[in-house]
């Protein structure tokens, strides 16, 4: 049995992840973590955040399931900017004449409606039902507080305020004056790590409020460093600073790779987040990188 392995290249505003169908294709010898080191890597592989498998559906209904690696390896539950190109792929090439996308995810069903078209009638635009958030700490998982409070942490000299948010996986939202000059390439990777507060370690948002419905975001994601994208991110962020007395029901936050949309009128209620999904390229791996 060939061991090549058909790909395609996508990215939700810059945060980009090598996908592979796995409707009829098998995993590769070296196994779907390995093989995430290898595509990622941007001089010897093909380049990009991790690798995500669109897989057959496992729940009645659904279209398909999503899921993903980050570059380290590491298997994470979400990732938002991931799962609108996962909603291209399935509308594009296998869901055509469907109205609303269901799709499992390591965050349990969500859906998914394609809200604006390219001029060849394929998705670019992707709405997201991103689920309600989770706010007790044991979920998260976090040894804090939890429950959208207000907390206090220690990094080297900072004292830093922040709350925490899962979005079927863990966030950590920090507010800052300036997040372009802020040091995220020091402290994302300390409060990442920091497992006796987030014991399955956490990804990382600094955020600048410009107005009640506009931010700035940079994020420091678990397992793949400094991105220039992360919906679920987003999605926390719009969570935290509303509970935090911050934001509106609906803000337009700026990354560093585009800008994302998202809304959330509060406990009780999901995020709904819309934003862009790119096809890059498609290609085949060789055998001889799979094995």
């Amino acid at each position: 049995m060939s061991q090549e392995l058909n790909f395609t290249k996508m990215h939700g505003i810059g945060n980009d992840y090598v996908y592979i169908d796995t409707f009829e294709q098998d995993e590769p010898v070296v196994g779907w973590a390995e093989l995430a080191r290898r595509v990622s890597d941007r001089r010897f592989g093909v380049g990009g955040d991790g690798l995500i498998l669109i897989e057959k559906p496992h729940s009645e209904g659904a279209h398909g399931r999503m899921r993903m690696f980050n570059s380290d390896g590491s298997e994470s539950e979400m990732c938002g900017n991931g799962l609108r190109c996962v909603s291209k792929y399935l509308f594009d090439r296998r869901c055509k004449d469907a109205e609303e996308l269901l799709i499992d995810t390591g965050a349990g069903l969500l859906s998914a409606r394609i809200k604006e078209f390219d001029g060849k009638g394929k998705a670019s635009q992707v709405e997201l039902n991103m689920g309600q958030p989770i706010l007790e700490a044991a979920a998260i998982p976090s040894t804090g507080t939890g429950m959208g409070k207000i907390e206090k942490m220690q990094v080297g000299d900072c004292e830093l305020e922040y709350m925490a948010v899962s979005m079927g996986n863990p966030h950590c939202v920090i507010f800052v004056d300036d997040p372009q000059t802020f040091p995220v390439e020091t402290i994302g990777p300390q409060i990442e790590s920091n497992t006796e507060l987030f014991p399955r370690r956490v990804n990382v948002e600094f955020v600048q409020v410009v107005s009640a419905t506009e931010a700035v975001q940079r994020t420091w994601e678990r397992g793949s460093g400094e991105t220039l994208a992360c919906g679920t991110g987003a999605s926390a962020v719009a969570v935290a600073g509303k509970l935090w007395g911050k934001f509106s029901d609906e803000v337009l936050i700026h990354l560093s790779g585009g800008d994302l949309k998202l809304n959330w009128q509060g406990p009780g209620h999901e995020v709904i987040m819309q934003g862009g999904a790119t096809h890059v390229c498609d290609g085949l791996l060789d055998e001889a990188f799979c094995v």
